[in-house]
């Protein structure tokens, strides 16, 4: 079955990085696009990022200079590289898979940017 694990999340100062990584199986990883979202206390779930089969990358105007999604197909893993984090960046992070219009999520994984 289609399973993603998120880690690399924590706690960091505002102006730090984090880079998180979401381990994929179950699935032809290679063959399919990839995002990340972010829920925060009290807040609907946004897009963070996205990147297709072939690598193609894609950010929503508010997450465009500080956030950097990856992915490499040999580790079935994606990435995101978070920099210059803000508190407002505190959130739960979670990867996802769009397969044969079905999607799946992770469990998530906690990033809290604070002094």
């Amino acid at each position: 079955q289609v399973q993603l694990v998120e880690s690399g999340g924590g706690s960091v100062q505002p102006g730090g990085s984090l880079r998180l990584s979401c381990g994929a199986s179950g699935f032809i990883f290679s063959n399919y696009g990839m995002s990340w979202y972010r829920q925060a206390p009290g807040k609907e779930r946004e897009l963070v990022a996205t990147i297709s089969s072939a690598g193609r990358t894609n950010y929503p105007d508010s997450m465009k200079g500080r956030f950097t999604i990856s992915r490499d197909n040999a580790k079935n893993t994606v990435y995101l590289q978070m920099n210059s984090l803000k508190p407002e960046d505190t959130a739960v992070y979670y990867c996802s898979a769009r397969i044969r219009y079905n999607d799946y999520w992770g469990q998530g994984t906690q990033v809290t940017v604070s002094s």
